[in-house]
């Protein structure tokens, strides 16, 4: 990725705290700096608690910052609603059934994505307009999801659930999207099944990604830049040749040197 590219996202000087003022205070972001550029792919890795998550949560809205800055396209974030970043930060979870209104059918699910961002009115949802169109985004899944228009997304296998939480996030084709550990709760095959799907539509697209994953063949295999996360700070940062030039030898050796 060239550093003349367009900046989706910069973090400067990011500070986080658990527990602050008491005698429990931890720093969990440490002075963190990270520039996320457009069409960026990046896999995160880290140990427990390195901060993976809290870089999401920072990132999304739903914790605040201590101390440092978030900048989208050149302004401000740091006092945005997690509702208003939702309109251009998408965000899928590692749990299936954090990402869909379960009581909802496939069909609604999706007609309810296709509105981020929209103001609502009282105007007829026109579901079965959009029924033909549903069912060709959902055949791309390639896991019989087309036949379950009408089911209740609770009735979904875990799979299920999360390719079209997938789905959902990238419909509107976000700035940025945040990919939480989104295959570590299913089978190989099916997690297989899902990242490849997950490589296609991100490169097909052109979306600006961040990939937390503990797969390191994964990390290796997808995206064009991969950093790792230890105790809050930022300790690898590569792209281009040299994270291509990586192994899973080199990263476990990595991984030794910081634990």
């Amino acid at each position: 990725m060239s550093k003349t590219s367009a900046e989706i996202l910069k973090l400067e000087n990011v500070v986080t705290y658990v527990n602050r003022h008491t005698p429990n205070e931890n720093m969990i972001l440490r002075h963190l700096d990270l520039t996320i550029h457009r069409g960026d792919f990046i896999t995160v890795l880290g140990t427990n608690g390195a901060g993976k998550s809290t870089l999401f949560n920072v990132i999304a809205g739903t914790l605040p910052l201590d101390e440092g800055r978030i900048q989208h396209l050149g302004h401000d974030l740091n006092k945005v609603s997690p509702e208003r970043r939702a309109n251009f930060i998408a965000r899928v979870f590692q749990d299936p059934k954090l990402g869909t209104a379960p009581r909802m059918t496939v069909s609604e699910n999706l007609l309810l994505a296709s509105k981020r961002g929209q103001r609502r009115t009282l105007r007829p949802r026109e579901l079965k307009q959009h029924q033909a169109a549903f069912r060709e985004t959902l055949a791309t899944m390639g896991d019989g999801l087309e036949d379950h228009l009408d089911t209740a997304t609770e009735n979904l296998s875990g799979g299920q659930r999360q390719a079209l939480s997938f789905l959902m996030a990238t419909q509107q084709r976000p700035d940025l999207l945040l990919l939480d550990e989104h295959t570590a709760a299913l089978d190989p095959k099916t997690s297989e099944q899902l990242m490849k799907q997950t490589n296609e539509t991100i490169t097909k697209q052109q979306l600006t990604c961040l990939m937390i994953t503990h797969h390191l063949d994964d990390a290796l295999k997808y995206g064009n830049r991969l950093i790792v996360l230890n105790a809050g700070v930022i300790t690898l940062d590569v792209s281009g040749a040299e994270k291509q030039a990586l192994t899973k030898t080199k990263l476990l050796e990595f991984f030794g040197n910081i634990e």
